[in-house]
């Protein structure tokens, strides 16, 4: 078992100093190596994607009770996204940067489908002039949630804004 002092794959510099976090990790080691010989004598990592829940992930996000933003989308949509079983590692600290992060764990981006959302969408708002980390948010079947319990997709009130959708492969 290992405990650190500090979120472990975020920036020290993106942390309250005044916050501290405990991360308790333990893991059983894979025999004999986490890597395979392809043929050509490359090692490479394995993919090693868990299947995501996405009834846990509903479950969390509609544990959210707040009517109004923290400032803490990310951070919200991630524990969602680990509470369903994604291994969520080095993970970015904006919302807007996470389109990346959300295709490790199986998410594939395709054309908006705010009209149709279904259980486990996710969408990402790009950074702007007035929201430099964008926005990031789950939906539960029911309603968009992020940090709160938003009225609706369109949180900015800005039709200049930009959205990356997510959708988990099957």
């Amino acid at each position: 078992m290992i405990i650190y002092d500090g979120q472990v794959a975020d920036n020290y510099m993106y942390q309250d100093s005044n916050q501290a976090a405990i991360v308790v990790s333990h893991s059983t080691p894979s025999l004999p190596y986490p890597f395979t010989m392809k043929p050509n004598n490359h090692q490479t990592e394995t993919s090693n994607t868990p299947a995501i829940d996405i009834d846990k992930f509903v479950e969390k996000l509609e544990s959210v009770t707040s009517r109004r933003s923290k400032a803490r989308c990310a951070r919200s949509i991630r524990l969602a996204l680990e509470s369903a079983g994604a291994n969520v590692e080095n993970h970015p600290i904006a919302a807007s940067d996470w389109g990346d992060t959300l295709k490790k764990i199986g998410y594939k981006e395709i054309n908006p489908a705010f009209d149709e959302p279904q259980e486990g969408d996710i969408y990402i708002i790009h950074r702007t002039r007035n929201h430099v980390y964008g926005h990031i948010a789950g939906y539960t079947g029911s309603e968009w949630v992020s940090d709160f319990k938003q009225n609706s997709y369109d949180v900015y009130k800005d039709d200049s804004v930009t959205y990356t959708y997510y959708r988990l492969a099957t």
